[in-house]
């Protein structure tokens, strides 16, 4: 029989696992689509230490459970290799005939994700507690409220389509945005009240004005857009009329 391979402490390797002249440790392992693929790590069982001047990661034998539970769940291993930028972007890709004022926040949110770490991260190893830390971030770096709104709200939707996808295993944000950030946005007051009134009134007053009197007041009323509006028949008008005064 041949002999066991073992690391410098006399420990036995598993199948795929190999330690190199440095003594960092390797698992070679074939993903979903049939390639090789390498892990690493410096410590073999999650009880060994770290080796002074390495970063400590998880240990090769946890990142091997990883791995066999996301083969065995088809979760595509290493989230795609994308990273949080690689992702918004394929998100955008596939979204057509889009307004004008939603492809300015996406790109936004791209120029956003340009210039923070955040977006170079590979999404597989987006936490919850990250998700939330980049949020809280922006906005002590003077992002405003409706600023990391727009942001989680792009991101939302992109980590999960790539859950969708099998990428990753659950969207990181999802999360109540106002659970995690302080909505310091202040309400304005397009008009008073008693401007309101006194418009109102002025119209109504007015020779010209008077024959627009009640589709202004439905539109203060009800907040219908103008092209909402303009389909209304005389009817639907007096209709509402009569509803609001009820």
């Amino acid at each position: 029989m041949s002999e066991k391979r073992r690391d410098n402490r006399g420990r036995i390797l598993h199948n795929g696992e190999s330690q190199r002249s440095d003594g960092r440790y390797m698992f070679k392992y074939v993903d979903s689509c049939g390639q090789a693929k390498y892990v690493y790590s410096w410590r073999l069982d999650k009880n060994d230490r770290t080796p002074a001047g390495r970063q400590r990661d998880l240990s090769l034998r946890e990142k091997e459970k990883q791995i066999e539970a996301d083969l065995f769940d088809q979760i595509i291993p290493q989230g795609g290799d994308l990273t949080v930028l690689d992702l918004m972007r394929k998100y955008i890709s596939l979204k057509t005939g889009i307004r004008h004022n939603t492809e300015a926040g996406y790109n936004f949110v791209i120029h956003i994700l340009e210039k923070e770490d955040f977006g170079k991260r590979r999404i597989d190893k987006v936490r919850l507690s990250d998700a939330k830390e980049f949020l809280i971030k922006l906005q002590k770096d003077g992002k405003g409220y409706s600023a990391v709104k727009t942001v989680r709200g792009v991101l939302r939707p992109a980590f999960q389509m790539a859950a969708n996808d099998d990428l990753i295993r659950k969207n990181p944000f999802g999360f109540q945005l106002a659970t995690v950030v302080v909505n310091d946005s202040v309400t304005r007051k397009a008009i008073t009240i008693k401007q309101e009134r006194d418009f109102l009134e002025f119209v109504k007053q007015d020779k010209h004005f008077c024959r627009y009197y009640d589709g202004i007041y439905i539109l203060f009323y009800t907040g219908l857009r103008i092209s909402e509006f303009v389909g209304l028949t005389v009817a639907d008008i007096d209709l509402k009329k009569r509803k609001m005064l009820l």
